[in-house]
């Protein structure tokens, strides 16, 4: 072997050498190992989130039991108690589960309150408008709270948004106007379905504006804000469940006792909990334009599903809609994450909170 074809398989083991060292984070972690949990964590996220929405769209499309308050009452139960489980597995297992401790405190209860009457309108007005249009539909019908984003940050909190993105909630806006027309031509539209997902909508930005106010009452942990928000609901759904007179319904509603009946509600209540889990480990694994980016994906995803299992007949101008929701929701986000870049330094836990927070327990049918 002469000179020359030495040094060429000297250099070709250098190159090797130093792509294999440049596939490396500081970890040591390949970058074929990181791509692939960032697919697992990715892919876990879409099927937590899907299998929820039908979940619930399964229990509130219930002929036989019109309860939804009672449905998303047990909902807020459950994830109670799966926040006291997961506070004595992270006591038992302190290197597998990471889960705050959460002691019940009236005053801390007290200053979550006006939240908790928000979250309350959100979950709720999320289930109604889901028990109405259904899960084709769904996205279309809930798709306003970028748009109430805007309008409430320049009336609550005196800032002005950009051309750009004044832009993309005009086109969200005609999406949406579109997709109610075409609903409306096919005779499946519910006005009532409409107007609950217009106040979700509402509820959805006014949950994220008090969610700041209230983060330095439980530390700026989220799971804590989770635990006093459900404990509040809880108390708050008994007497509008005796109000609009749920009880009589489940008093007559023959499967009560039926534990197909509790386990699927057990069942869409864990998913419920579990988006708050997977949420934060999408952003902590991509990054909060990305979980933004893929929670519009899937919920792509999720209006395909859903058409396809209902086996329904949807025109090009219905799509259109769908896509203009879509496409002006992602354009959003892509714009204001331009804008936060160029903007004065901010710290960057509270800009992963105020990311995971909106969508974390609009969980009953994001």
């Amino acid at each position: 072997m002469n000179r020359a074809q030495l040094k060429r398989s000297g250099i070709l083991r250098m190159a090797l050498a130093g792509s294999e060292a440049a596939d490396r984070d500081g970890s040591g972690e390949t970058f074929v190992l990181r791509a692939a949990r960032i697919a697992v964590v990715v892919a876990l996220y879409w099927f937590v989130s899907i299998t929820m929405v039908f979940l619930n769209n399964y229990l509130l499309d219930n002929e036989d039991l019109d309860a939804p308050l009672f449905v998303t009452f047990y909902q807020c139960l459950l994830t109670v108690g799966l926040c006291w489980l997961m506070q004595l597995l992270s006591r038992a297992c302190p290197g597998l589960v990471d889960f705050p401790s959460v002691r019940f405190d009236v005053k801390t209860s007290r200053e979550v309150l006006p939240l908790s009457v928000v979250f309350i309108g959100m979950i709720t007005f999320n289930n109604m408008c889901l028990k109405y249009v259904g899960v084709a539909f769904y996205t279309v019908g809930r798709s306003l709270s970028t748009v109430f984003n805007v309008l409430l940050s320049y009336f609550v909190l005196k800032q002005t948004t950009s051309l750009q993105a004044l832009t993309c909630c005009g086109i969200i806006l005609g999406g949406f106007w579109l997709g109610v027309d075409q609903e409306g031509t096919t005779g499946s539209l519910s006005w009532l379905g409409v107007f609950f997902g217009v106040l979700a909508s509402a509820c959805v930005s006014l949950n994220a504006i008090y969610t700041k106010k209230v983060m330095p009452a439980v530390d700026g942990n989220i799971w804590k804000l989770s635990y006093y928000n459900n404990i509040n609901a809880c108390v708050l759904f008994l007497p509008l469940i005796l109000v609009f007179g749920e009880l009589g319904q489940l008093a007559s509603f023959s499967r009560l006792s039926s534990l197909g009946f509790w386990g699927v509600m057990t069942l869409g209540g864990v998913f419920g909990f579990a988006i708050g889990y997977v949420t934060g480990l999408q952003i902590k694994h991509t990054s909060p334009l990305t979980h933004n980016v893929s929670g519009t994906a899937k919920a792509c995803a999720q209006t395909v599903i859903a058409v396809v299992y209902n086996s329904s007949s949807k025109s090009a101008l219905w799509w259109t809609s769908n896509m203009m929701v879509l496409g002006g929701s992602s354009a959003y986000t892509w714009v204001k994450s331009r804008e936060m870049q160029k903007t004065p330094h901010r710290v960057p836990q509270d800009s992963a909170k105020e990311q995971l927070l909106p969508g974390e327990k609009g969980n009953m049918g994001v």
